[in-house]
């Protein structure tokens, strides 16, 4: 319920650009402002729960989550589209580290490896939902820049009174520790399974950013698709995808899915320039569901190798620094596709992000197939 909320926008900036009127490049940067939000919690605020107590932190979540919807539902134009958005990049930030903490809390003896999985399955499948949701509203009922963010409100008035309800899992120290940004460390020893887990996150996302924020306008412009509950449906199995990906990670061991999610990545990159070139979305669907099962396997196995590898005092702070190269990709590529598409259209932009991010996740395929990583 909180999460969805962080892509309810992503069908709908096809009707924002026609209401208010600006390129695809300000699509992009709109959509990249809620990650510099996540990057920002993860560093300042990453590990207050752990002195304050989940059930706070959570709550402060929901009332940011509910400040973006309130922005959106009152938007008169560009500033509040970027506020509304920077509030749910900070909300987000702080429910996927604290939601995710809490469930390993709650989880009964021997349940904490579903604990975790449920976690993350509830994280994309949230991600997954957003689109889904403010799609079907948004061709189906009335007022579709309102409703979704209006049905959004509600969920999190539900969600914040399921979160009063939860036991308090921290016990909190007397006196406190002061509240310091915790930063991100990587330290030396956890630095081969780090930088091509990193790079393996980075491009995962990046895919996912694309998908996100300009999906709406590639699936009108490229291949006619005007229904945007068709177009929530494409992205939301994305997240789907990565889902599986994820669940499929236990089953193959995270020494072998960090490479193979890359070459199932690579795939899916590959599918996804060719629906590009001959304007099918059957086959951007193939891609969009075997780039998210890459995504998936690549990033479950990299934060598995990396948590287990950091020591045990370094390693939230390690953990946040993966996080954060994960959501530059998300961000960063994202941008520079916008800035692509004025100079070169929707179609040749896409190619060349395409060709750029196979290169890349090739380049650490490659690597990891030399350098295996070591697990503890």
């Amino acid at each position: 319920m909180g999460m969805l909320g962080t892509t309810l926008p992503t069908p709908l900036y096809g009707l924002y650009r026609q209401q208010i009127g600006f390129s695809e490049l300000i699509v992009t940067v709109v959509f990249a402002v809620y990650a510099v939000g996540v990057i920002v919690a993860l560093l300042v605020a990453g590990d207050f729960s752990d002195i304050l107590g989940r059930r706070p932190i959570l709550l402060c979540a929901a009332a940011l989550a509910g400040g973006s919807a309130l922005f959106f539902v009152f938007e008169q134009g560009l500033p509040e589209l970027f506020v509304g958005r920077v509030l749910s990049g900070f909300s987000a930030g702080l429910f996927s580290g604290t939601a995710t903490a809490a469930v390993l809390d709650l989880a009964p003896p021997g349940r904490r490896a579903r604990a975790a999985f449920a976690a993350t399955a509830a994280n994309m499948g949230g991600l997954g939902l957003g689109p889904l949701l403010s799609g079907l509203l948004a061709q189906y009922a009335p007022w579709p820049l309102k409703l979704p963010y209006l049905v959004h409100l509600s969920l999190l008035a539900v969600a914040a009174a399921v979160i009063w309800m939860l036991p308090e899992t921290v016990h909190r120290r007397r006196p406190r520790p002061s509240l310091r940004p915790q930063g991100m460390t990587i330290p030396p020893g956890v630095r081969g399974v780090f930088v091509p887990s990193a790079l393996a996150a980075f491009a995962g996302f990046s895919m996912l950013g694309v998908f996100t924020a300009v999906a709406a306008d590639f699936m009108a412009t490229v291949l006619g698709v005007q229904n945007l509950a068709v177009v929530g449906a494409v992205v939301f199995s994305v997240f789907c995808a990565s889902t599986a990906g994820q669940l499929l990670m236990g089953r193959v061991g995270p020494v072998k899915a960090l490479p193979l999610g890359c070459v199932v990545l690579v795939l899916g990159l590959l599918l996804l320039g060719v629906s590009l070139l001959v304007e099918s979305l059957p086959i951007l669907v193939a891609g969009a569901v075997t780039g998210g099962v890459g995504q998936g396997l690549s990033f479950r196995a990299g934060l598995t190798l990396i948590g287990s590898a950091a020591p045990e005092l370094q390693r939230s702070a390690t953990l946040s620094a993966f996080f954060v190269f994960a959501y530059v990709g998300i961000s960063l590529p994202v941008v520079g596709v916008g800035a692509l598409t004025v100079e070169l259209g929707v179609r040749d932009a896409g190619l060349v992000f395409a060709c750029c991010v196979i290169l890349l996740v090739s380049a650490v395929a490659g690597y990891l197939r030399l350098r295996p990583p070591a697990v503890r």
